[in-house]
């Protein structure tokens, strides 16, 4: 029999633990109710030899089917399979039968497997990076992305959690809530220097994805880094700035001018007057001492981000990353659909958070829809990469078969539609984690050959034989993903767009979809929207942006519009344009009355 290996090279062999591998198959024949204790820990792929992996499989099927297992279900169902010859026939399970006294270590068995198999996989990595190496022809960077890739494909495995059994998380929440009522004047989360949103959020709490957006001028990266800077300097948190648009010393300039109080113009061009310079190098000395680290690697991908940010961790602890901002970010691998790339880049921000335990803070820029509105309030569709549906499209619930308005399902979850796996393009019941409204939005009629019609924003994506691609940049006869009935292993076929025509504003609503991105809705395959995979998503909002008149000049609001865990609302900020920078509005106030 063959196994799964590579060449090791000249008397070494690949990582193994064969006996293991029976002892556990036989733990499972003695034992069926062992294969609870080892399938979290094992896949497929961590067996050794092919015979091994599909004995494996083929007790999943059983579970699956429910069925029994024993020696008898397990011929059978290998036997239909074509593979009972190929293992060895009865006699071979037999062996396996006898092959442990007991089903008591079963799970010690599984982690011997489990490590062997991840000894293996780093030398499989290790052999493809020395592959990609000695390419000469490729960018260096590529080949770096491409190598940290392989390894945190490795490691990503690890990232996964044991079950936790309901005391020990009871324990935990009563020890939280313990610190809470004995702290009840202390932010457990990472203050951001302003008042009133710390009173809002808790500070940014550990795991976060938080997401700050704007159009170009709004002073996004400014507030970022207000906030970066009142963490590291007021609050002495460690603070990772990642900046993919402004290099460093554009960042340290803006800081010093956030200190300093000094023009950040003026700053740019060496324009300072004899007083101001004191002020400069008591401003440089301050800042020197916070424990921000800044990087300004333009088109860093989420892979060389999480490798510098575990090496931080490492040295010194992390407290806070902040990217700015989220859509001049790369893919780790090339993608011609921009939809699915930067989709792919805010789940693992997201992971990324989980990972650390540590908020992350990204900015995001609002498409042109804003200012296309005569109200110029952003909203949850207006996030670039992402769009909504009217409140009459239909979702079909996947336990019922029955099909449901989305306006309908809003502030619930939990419940299951029909998904597409994009490897197999084949339609899987699963959860929805979030049901909302994104606001009033222009809705324009997609219309098919086929019948079938849905309303949707300009950005919302649709899958198409290309990949993801949003309304606005569809065009008629273009094909798109759709299914006749959906239901569970269900496929799809492309149907032709013969119109698309401008509506009416109208209400949207929009699913979240963990793991999938998308949902089937009047028949046709949906993509979500960007804030999925975010905690909170707050807005920058600056009236005289876009009113030349106005008693609110200097006033900027931070809509909060979506908060997982807890309330959304407006905070009213002061923003200082010489400064780029946000101040509470209470304080400023005050300095208003000395002017």
């Amino acid at each position: 029999m063959t196994d799964l290996s590579a060449d090791y090279g000249p008397g070494r062999s690949a990582p193994q633990a064969l006996e293991a591998e029976e002892a556990v198959l036989g733990c499972i024949l003695i034992d069926p109710q062992a294969f609870f204790d080892v399938a979290p820990i094992l896949r497929p792929d961590d067996f050794y030899l092919h015979k091994h992996r599909w004995v494996w499989d083929a007790v999943v099927r059983l579970h699956d089917q429910r069925l029994p297992v024993d020696t008898l279900t397990l011929a059978e169902e290998l036997e239909r399979h074509s593979q009972l010859a190929e293992v060895g026939g009865t006699a071979f399970l037999a062996r396996l039968l006898t092959s442990v006294p007991t089903s008591l270590h079963a799970e010690a068995y599984a982690r011997l497997i489990e490590r062997e198999a991840t000894r293996r996989r780093l030398m499989e990595a290790a052999t493809a990076i020395a592959k990609l190496a000695a390419e000469d022809e490729r960018d260096i960077n590529e080949v770096v992305n491409e190598a940290e890739s392989t390894i945190f494909a490795v490691s990503e495995r690890k990232l996964t959690q044991d079950i936790t059994p309901i005391k020990e998380a009871i324990s935990d929440y009563y020890d939280r809530l313990k610190y809470l009522a004995e702290h009840g004047d202390e932010l457990l989360g990472v203050p951001t220097g302003f008042v009133d949103l710390d009173k809002l959020l808790g500070g940014l709490q550990k795991s976060d994805l938080l997401i700050v957006a704007g159009r170009p001028g709004s002073g996004k990266t400014g507030l970022m880094l207000n906030i970066a800077k009142a963490a590291a300097q007021t609050y002495r948190k460690h603070v990772a700035v990642f900046s993919l648009e402004m290099s460093n010393e554009q960042l340290v300039q803006r800081l010093i001018s956030q200190e300093t109080g000094i023009d950040s113009r003026r700053l740019r061009m060496g324009e300072l007057r004899d007083d101001e310079w004191p002020l400069l190098v008591q401003a440089a000395s301050v800042m020197s001492e916070a424990q921000i680290f800044l990087d300004d690697t333009p088109g860093i991908s989420p892979t060389q981000l999480r490798s510098k940010c575990r090496r931080l961790d490492q040295e010194f602890g992390l407290d806070l990353i902040v990217v700015d901002y989220l859509q001049l970010m790369q893919g780790d691998r090339r993608n011609e659909n921009r939809v699915q790339e930067v989709s792919d880049i805010s789940r693992k921000l997201k992971l990324l958070a989980r990972e650390l335990n540590v908020p992350v803070l990204a900015g995001a820029q609002l498409s042109r829809a804003v200012e296309q509105r005569t109200d110029k309030r952003p909203i949850l569709s207006d996030l670039r990469e992402s769009g909504c549906l009217t409140g009459d499209s239909l979702v079909t619930l996947a336990e019922s078969g029955v099909n449901v308005p989305i306006r309908e399902l809003v502030g619930q979850s939990g419940f299951t539609i029909w998904a597409l796996n994009l490897q197999s393009l084949r339609l899987e019941a699963t959860p929805v984690s979030h049901a909302f409204t994104t606001g009033i939005q222009p809705a324009y009629q997609l219309a098919t050959c086929s019948g079938r019609v849905i309303q949707a924003t300009a950005h919302h994506p649709f899958l198409t034989p290309y990949g993801w691609k949003r309304l606005d940049e569809l065009q008629i006869n273009d094909r798109l993903a759709a299914s006749h009935t959906p239901g569970d292993g269900a496929g799809i076929h492309w149907d032709q767009i013969v119109s698309i025509e401008s509506g009416p504003p109208e209400t949207v609503f929009d699913l979240t979809v963990p793991g999938y991105h998308n949902f089937v809705a009047n028949n046709i395959v949906a993509h979500n929207s960007l804030e999925q995979d975010s905690d909170i998503v707050m807005f920058i909002h600056r009236p005289d942006m876009y009113e030349d008149e106005t008693s609110k000049t200097n006033i900027a609001n931070l809509i909060i519009a979506k908060h997982r865990n807890g309330p959304t609302g407006d905070i009213q900020l002061i923003f200082r344009g010489a400064l780029t920078k946000f101040e509470n509005a209470e304080t400023r106030r005050v300095d208003l009355q000395h002017v």
